[in-house]
């Protein structure tokens, strides 16, 4: 593992320009107290805070002001975290409405086989797979709040449409129009790089995460209210009026992201004072990114050569097998422990608050002690354990325990993943071409997720299957801790053989934005 250098009384460190040369030249620092550990030093002395930032050479680097930056903080947490999770929290309902809509009525006014049901679930995911990568590595390009809220637009109106729907094929093809649209929101986690350090990452992201829990919460509860109220009102029936409300909000919401939600810190901002955009400059370039970065559609493979995007995808699939399939026929799964179809949809609510909690429990562990993979392995453990007891069990109030046991262990490792896939995959292409190609890996296993659950009302194959994954993502997870620490440790080893002019001479080789994470001076995250 690299050697650390001792961080100014700041906390991220920033990136300066190189004075003394006419390359770039990059190095790794961790922004660790003391300095000259080993790297099996450093595993034991890194604890709560510890990141991961690059600075371009030269030794005048100036300390963030602290109080500059608390300020700055401040405006992020309290403008970029609420837009954004309240973009994620309507892309989630829009993804978990139809299993309301399906208990709502859709089934009756449009006769539907268990398996043309799961094909056009799957048919949401195979509008993300299409579009996920343009939707993630253009996104500088076409500037965040303008992508964000086209999006919006778009799949607010499509799911508005479905009220006219009224065959197999009507719904088949909107709802790939909806994942398609939505596909272009999924780039937030590398938006949230832009402005927040690898420490503060997790935590962000589990909070804009954690809205999709709250977003089946909600669902349950409009479609609650609606089959109450609005059942019958016409001209609509109660699936109708699901879509229309939420069709309607989303396009709404895209109004208010346009005016309000910052593009990048390199882009000047009308919510900043010129200090905090300095310091936002400067943090940004701690998560490895800088103005200079641009899109090199000739390095947009170099995820597939690496085993830790390889390990990423696989762990993301194992979850995202349950956690996509589980909003469309969560309220059909809790109806089939006894309760009546509007019961349903209200105790839908229960298992999603323990999904909320635990995805926002889970992300201040990783953030408190930096580590991502021994909570990955847990949460594991978890889930696998409420999917055993869900398929063997047969008295409803421990299965509605068992349900609630089994979001709260899948759920939190979705941000967990994401973060640590940002966090030891950097380089503006290679780390968005990877958390896209992640993401595509992943609903591709989650349509064979929506296929499996296709035997109502146990659904013991698409549970089973899950319990499966599960135990191979705690595997992968721990694999992915092996493989970092032998990384670090060769990349030290190679620091270590080197006179300080050579290692000089390799720097100044490297552009940072071409190899990434192969920097000699790239630290791995645990």
């Amino acid at each position: 593992m690299a050697h650390s250098v001792e961080p100014g009384p700041a906390g991220p460190v920033p990136f300066q320009r190189a004075t003394n040369t006419n390359k770039e030249t990059i190095s790794m620092v961790e922004n660790v107290g003391g300095s000259g550990c080993s790297g099996e030093d450093k595993d034991k002395e890194a604890g709560p805070g510890v990141g991961v930032g690059v600075t371009f050479g030269g030794d005048d680097a100036e300390p963030i002001d602290k109080a500059v930056e608390r300020r700055l903080k401040r405006k992020l947490d309290f403008v970029i975290l609420p837009a954004l999770s309240i973009v994620y929290f309507l892309s989630a309902m829009a993804r978990s409405d139809l299993g309301n809509a399906k208990v709502a009525g859709l089934e009756q006014s449009i006769p539907l086989t268990a398996r043309q049901y799961s094909n056009i679930s799957s048919s949401f995911l195979a509008g993300y797979v299409v579009f996920q990568l343009p939707g993630t590595v253009l996104i500088k390009k076409i500037g965040p709040p303008f992508q964000f809220a086209g999006a919006m637009l778009l799949w607010g109106a499509v799911t508005t449409a479905l009220v006219a729907c009224t065959s197999y094929s009507d719904l088949m093809g909107l709802r790939f129009l909806v994942g398609a649209a939505e596909a272009y929101v999924q780039g937030s986690t590398l938006y949230l790089s832009f402005w927040y350090t690898y420490p503060e990452l997790v935590t962000r992201g589990a909070i804009i995460y954690s809205t999709s829990a709250l977003a089946g919460a909600f669902n349950g509860l409009i479609a609650y209210g609606i089959q109450e109220n609005l059942a019958h009102k016409a001209p609509w029936k109660p699936w109708q009026w699901l879509f229309i409300i939420e069709g309607i909000i989303p396009m709404v919401y895209s109004l208010i992201v346009l005016a309000v939600l910052p593009a990048t810190p390199d882009r000047g901002q009308w919510l900043f004072t010129r200090e905090e955009i300095e310091v936002a400059r400067k943090r940004s370039r701690a998560t490895h990114n800088h103005a200079d970065q641009r899109l090199r559609v000739n390095l947009l493979w170099k995820p597939l050569i690496d085993p830790k995007f390889w390990l990423n995808a696989v762990m993301y699939s194992c979850a995202h097998f349950a956690s996509g399939s589980l909003p469309n026929f969560l309220p059909a799964i809790i109806r089939g422990f006894g309760y009546t179809s509007i019961k349903a949809q209200l105790m839908s609510v229960v298992v999603y608050a323990c999904s909320f909690v635990s995805i926002l429990f889970w992300a201040f562990l990783g953030e408190r002690y930096n580590r991502r993979g021994y909570p990955i392995a847990a949460c594991s453990l978890v889930g696998a354990i409420g999917f055993l007891l869900l398929i063997t069990l047969t008295e409803n109030k421990v299965r509605m325990f068992a349900a609630c046991l089994m979001v709260a262990g899948v759920f939190p490792a979705i941000p967990l993943i994401l973060s640590w896939t940002t966090a030891n995959i950097a380089g503006y292409t290679k780390r968005s071409a990877a958390i896209a190609m992640v993401n595509i890996v992943a609903q591709c296993t989650g349509i064979g997720g929506n296929q499996a659950y296709s035997d109502p009302p146990i659904y013991r194959k698409g549970n089973a299957s899950a319990m499966a994954l599960c135990f191979l993502l705690g595997v992968c997870a721990l694999a992915q801790i092996w493989y970092a620490k032998y990384l670090n440790k060769k990349k030290a080893a190679l620091k270590a053989s080197l006179s300080p002019e050579e290692l000089q001479r390799l720097r100044d080789g490297q552009v940072f934005d071409i190899v990434g994470d192969e920097h000699i001076d790239f630290v791995y995250l645990l």
